[in-house]
Parts: structure tokens; sequence; C-alpha cells
């Protein structure tokens, strides 16, 4: 048995337990934990995901994180997520959930924000490069590199929190 995860309807409700590639190869909804992650400039982390991983690879994104195991919730997973992915634990802050259609969807992403310290040290499993960028020149490239279609769509609608003040509402990890 591979990785269960919670299918959700078109409101986000359970239905029921499936294995995750069962999902996706049935298209099923389930839940995605994610987080854009920021520095003390504000500037937004991008990676490029693995050439091994099975869904993407070698792909550009600003989410970290994964499928939300059975009985978790977005939050924790995000938490869980960062620590797997990146090597860190810090407070994330939940902003907004969309269902995306586009990829491997249908999948519900809960997107998270993070300001991270410098030191990351990334799992090479899952990030094959990684860099920091302002928030206009990541749009602009956005388009033009291969991009994960969830990635691309959770940028576009985290754009009006990139400008305010949500960088100030998250303790600032010391370095």
């Amino acid at each position: 048995m591979g990785e269960m995860v919670e299918h959700v309807d078109e409101y986000d409700r359970v239905l029921g337990v499936v294995d995750r590639d069962d999902a996706v190869r049935e298209n099923r909804p389930h839940r995605i934990a994610t987080t854009i992650c920021r520095d003390r400039e504000g500037r937004i982390l991008v990676l490029r995901r693995a050439e091994t991983m099975s869904r993407f690879p070698g792909y550009y994104d600003v989410m970290v994180g994964g499928a939300v195991n059975v009985g978790e919730s977005y939050e924790q997973a995000a938490v869980r997520e960062l620590t797997e992915e990146l090597g860190v634990r810090v407070p994330v802050r939940f902003l907004f959930k969309f269902l995306c259609r586009a990829g491997i969807g249908p999948v519900w992403f809960g997107v998270h924000e993070a300001v991270l310290p410098q030191d990351l040290v990334p799992d090479p499993g899952e990030i094959g490069w990684l860099d920091w960028m302002a928030v206009d020149a990541l749009l602009q490239v956005a388009d033009a590199w291969p991009f994960v279609p969830g990635g691309r769509e959770a940028l576009r609608r985290y754009r009006p929190w990139a400008t305010g003040t949500a960088v100030d509402a998250l303790p600032v990890p010391s370095s």
C-alpha cells in the first residue's frame, strides 16, 4: 500500500481514504499542503524539483510541500514538509486554499507562508536547485520557465500578500 490520503469533494469535505497514486490516476481530489517561503528581505524561494521526482521532474516551483496525511491538518503537513524538504522547523501562516485542476489535478492546495533563515538544507531527492528571487522578477519568469502549473497559479494568487504585511506577521528566525 502506498501513501494514503483523504479523498475530498469540490468543497474540500472528506469522502474517504485512498492511495495517493490511485487518487491521481483516477482524478480524485485530495489535499496538498504547500508553503511559499520568504526571506527577511521579502524575496521568495524558487526551487527546481529534482530530476528524479515522479511528478514534474526538473520543473520550477515556489511551493514547498506535499500530500496531507490522513487526519493531518494543512498546517501540520506544511510544517512537516518544510522540515523534510528544507531542514527547517518554523511557524507557518495559512493564507488561502484553492482547487487546482491543472497538472496532476484535481487537488486542493492549502497555501501557507513562512519566513525562513538563509541556512537551508534541501533534500536532494526533492530539490535540485534553489535561490531567492524578488517577487516581480519571479512573476516574469513564471511563464517562461517550465513551472509546476499549481505553483504558477499559487504565485499569482499570492501576489496581494507579497506586497502587504504578511512577512511582518510571522516571527523571523535567527540565522
